[in-house]
C-alpha cells in the first residue's frame, strides 16, 4: 500500500443483509477505502484477510465457526497495525471490552448507531493509516537506511516486501544467525531529565540522538571485543534498536549496555532467551517489539523486573476491566498475597493499587482522547462503576472533568 492507493476494507457479518448495506451506502471513496472483501462468518474472515491484507475490519461479534473477538485477536497478532471496528446487535459490554482489550479501535450498535459515529471512525482511520504510510515512504535512499525502514512498517503491520528482502539478507549476511543467538531490543524512554546520547550534543533531533547511540554501542562492543561477523544492530523507529548476537558473546554485549546505562539513566533493554532461524527471530522481534509498546503506553521500565511482576503488569493492562484485587493478583502468579505486596512494592516503588489506578486513568484519557464512548462505556472499560464515579475519580486525579478533558483535547 502506498499513499494514493485506496485503503482495503474487509466486511464481515453472518446476515448478508448487513455486509451489502454496508457496501451500497457508504461513499467509501470519501474515505479513499475500497471494500476488496466480504465474508459470512470469522474463519471465512480470516481466510479473506489472509489473502487481502485489508488495513481495516468491520466485523460482527457474535458469528458461527469464529467470532469476531477471535477474528480481532488474530488480526492484531499478525497485522498491529489494522483497525478493526467492531459490530454488535445488542449492548454486550462484556464483548466490547474483550474487543478493546485486544486492540480493536471501537464498536457500534448495528440497531442503533448514527452516521455520524461510522464518519468518526472511518476519518480517523484514514487519517492514521495516510499519516503511518506517509512517515513510511520518507525513505532515505541508502540501501541500510531502507532496509531500517522497511523492517520498522512491517513490525507495525504494513504488508511489504520486508519478509522476501530478510530471506534475500538472511541468506547472504545472517546465515550465522541459524546457529543459537539472542536478540536484544534497546530503547530510549525518557523521564523528563536530558540525556546523553553521545559525542555529538548538537543535533536536535532525537531520532538522530538515538541513531548516534545505537552506532555507538555497537562500536564500543565491536572495539572492545575484536568482534566484527556475529553483531548486527536494526534501529527500529525513533527510540529503539535491535541488537543480535551469537549466544556465546551475550554476555559481552550485556557489559556494554550496562555501561551505557550508567551513562543514561532512560536507556533500557530487553533480551531474548536464545533461538535460531528466520522464523524464529521473527516471533522474538514482533514480541519484544509488543511489549516494548505496552511498556511505552504505561510508562513502565520492566527490563530487570521478575517474572512474577511483569506477568502481573501484563495480566492488569490486558484486562483493566476486571475487578482486580491484590489477593487474585497474587494468586495468578503463584506468590502469596503479602509477598506479593511486599515484592511489588519494591520493584516498582508503589503499591498495586496505586499502580492500577494509574493505567486506568492513562486508559481513560486514550479512550476520551481517541474514541467517541460514553462516560458509562469509558467506565465499563476500565473496570469502574459507572460514568458518575468515573467523573468524579478523575476529576480527582485531573482537576478537571471527562468532558473538559475531552473538549481540551478537541480544541488542541
Amino acid at each position: 500500500m502506498t499513499v494514493n492507493d485506496p485503503i482495503r476494507v474487509l466486511l464481515v457479518d453472518d446476515e448478508s443483509i448487513v455486509r451489502r448495506g454496508l457496501k451500497a451506502t457508504i461513499d467509501w471513496a470519501r474515505y479513499n477505502m475500497q471494500v476488496v472483501a466480504d465474508a459470512p462468518n470469522g474463519q471465512k474472515g480470516w481466510e479473506a484477510f489472509l489473502e487481502f491484507k485489508p488495513e481495516v475490519i468491520i466485523t460482527d461479534i457474535v458469528m458461527p465457526e469464529m467470532d469476531g473477538i477471535e477474528l480481532a485477536r488474530r488480526v492484531k497478532r499478525q497485522c498491529p497495525n489494522a483497525k478493526v471496528l467492531l459490530l454488535s446487535c445488542h449492548r454486550d459490554f462484556e464483548y466490547a471490552q474483550q474487543g478493546i482489550a485486544i486492540g480493536a479501535s471501537g464498536y457500534l450498535l448495528k440497531t442503533s448507531f448514527e452516521d455520524e459515529e461510522l464518519d468518526f471512525f472511518l476519518s480517523k482511520f484514514k487519517d492514521e493509516l495516510s499519516a503511518a504510510m506517509k512517515a513510511v515512504e520518507v525513505m532515505p535512499h541508502d540501501d541500510r537506511d531502507r532496509w531500517d525502514a522497511s523492517f520498522y512498517a512491517w513490525l507495525c503491520g504494513f504488508r511489504n516486501e520486508f519478509r522476501s528482502e530478510l530471506l534475500s539478507r538472511w541468506n547472504e549476511h545472517w546465515s550465522w544467525m541459524n546457529e543459537p543467538h539472542e536478540v536484544y531490543l534497546a530503547k530510549l524512554f525518557p523521564s523528563g531529565g536530558s540525556a546523553e546520547l553521545g559525542r555529538d550534543q548538537a543535533s536536535s533531533n532525537p531520532a538522530s540522538q538515538a541513531h548516534l547511540l545505537w552506532e555507538e554501542v555497537a562500536g564500543q562492543f565491536k572495539q572492545e571485543y575484536k568482534q566484527d561477523g556475529f553483531l548486527e544492530m536494526v534501529p527500529c523507529g525513533a527510540d529503539r534498536c535491535f541488537y543480535m548476537v551469537s549466544q556465546k558473546e551475550g554476555q559481552k554485549l550485556e557489559h556494554v549496555l550496562k555501561e551505557w546505562k550508567h551513562r543514561n539513566a532512560d536507556f533500557y533493554w530487553s533480551r531474548s532467551a536464545p533461538i535460531q532461524g528466520m522464523e524464529a527471530w521473527l516471533q522474538t522481534v514482533t514480541m519484544l517489539h509488543q511489549e516494548a509498546e505496552l511498556e511505552k503506553r504505561f510508562e513502565l521500565r520492566t527490563y530487570s523486573w521478575p517474572e512474577t511482576i511483569t506477568l502481573a503488569v501484563r495480566l492488569t493492562a490486558d484486562n483493566l476491566r476486571e475487578p482486580w484485587s491484590v489477593s487474585d493478583l497474587a494468586h495468578r502468579v503463584g506468590l502469596s498475597r503479602s509477598h506479593f505486596s511486599t515484592l511489588f512494592k519494591k520493584v516498582t516503588g508503589e503499591n498495586y493499587v496505586s499502580f492500577l489506578y494509574r493505567m486506568r486513568l492513562k486508559t481513560a484519557k486514550n479512550l476520551l482522547s481517541n474514541t467517541p464512548m460514553t462516560l458509562q462505556e469509558v467506565a465499563e472499560q476500565i473496570g469502574m462503576v459507572d460514568g458518575k464515579y468515573l467523573s468524579k475519580w478523575f476529576k480527582r486525579c485531573c482537576g478537571m472533568t471527562p468532558t473538559q478533558f475531552r473538549n481540551g483535547q478537541k480544541a488542541e
